[in-house]
């Protein structure tokens, strides 16, 4: 499968939105519970894990790309999909003050 900057964009922005879900599932599950030292564990393990996971999706074929002497290319499909994710953003945001 060829990766293209679009499907990053959208994998990011669903990879946010699950654990979104995911958060606001605990919540409602541990609402009336008191904080742990587990929670904190938790808390840095989902937040490396995350960027782990972005960092995958924003940097894996642009690197590739650069180790391909394909300078242009990389920079170009970089700023795609940063832009792309910009922009779904903002429409997220946007959608999120309508409501």
């Amino acid at each position: 499968m060829k990766w293209h900057p679009f499907l990053n964009a959208g994998l990011a922005v669903a990879y946010i939105g699950a654990v979104s879900v995911f958060l606001r599932f605990i919540e409602s599950i541990r609402h009336d519970t008191p904080d742990t030292w587990i929670d904190g564990v938790g808390f840095m393990s989902l937040f490396v894990f995350s960027a782990a996971v972005m960092a995958f999706l924003f940097f894996y074929q642009p690197v590739s790309l650069l180790v391909d002497n394909k300078r242009a290319e990389a920079v170009s499909y970089f700023f795609k999909t940063i832009g792309l994710f910009g922009i779904v953003t903002a429409i997220v945001l946007t959608l999120a003050t309508l409501q």
